[in-house]
C-alpha cells in the first residue's frame, strides 16, 4: 500500500499535477502494486514555504519552479532493484511528456508492515 506525496511549488496546473501523480502511480503497478491502491496527495507551497538548492548534489540543469518532490511511503521488503524500476518508470514516463527529470528528486520511506492500518484500525500484517 504505497502512500505518495507530492511537494510542489504554487502555482501548479491541475494537469501538471494529474501527469506527475499518473507517472508515479504507472511506475508502481509497473512493479506489481494493485491498480486500485491509489493513495496520493499534493503539497502546493508558497515559494517562501518551500526551500530547495537548484544544483545540489549533481543536478546536471538547474532546478526550476516545477521542481517535484515525490516521497513514497511502502511496506518493509521492497529490493533496492524494484525501487529503481519504480524510478526508471517514473523518469521515462514524465521525460516522454517533456518534463525535465532534473527537476524530480524521489524520496522512498520503508514502513514495516506492523505500522499499517488501511482501515478500521485493522492491523492485517501483525
Amino acid at each position: 500500500m504505497p502512500i505518495v506525496t507530492l511537494t510542489v511549488r504554487k502555482p501548479k496546473t491541475p494537469e501538471f499535477k494529474r501527469q506527475v501523480l499518473d507517472a508515479v502511480h504507472a511506475a508502481l503497478v509497473g512493479v506489481g502494486v494493485n491498480a486500485n491502491d491509489r493513495f496520493h496527495r499534493v503539497l502546493e507551497l508558497d515559494a517562501a514555504d518551500f526551500h530547495y538548492d537548484p544544483t545540489f548534489p549533481d543536478v546536471r540543469t538547474a532546478r526550476g519552479d516545477d521542481f517535484v518532490l515525490i516521497e513514497i511511503l511502502l511496506g518493509t521488503g521492497r529490493s533496492v532493484r524494484v525501487k529503481k524500476q519504480i524510478l526508471d518508470g517514473i523518469v521515462e514516463r514524465l521525460a516522454a511528456s517533456g518534463f525535465d527529470p532534473e527537476n524530480l528528486m524521489v524520496c522512498f520511506q520503508d514502513v514495516p508492515w506492523e505500522n499499517w492500518s488501511p482501515a478500521g484500525g485493522r492491523v492485517p500484517h501483525a
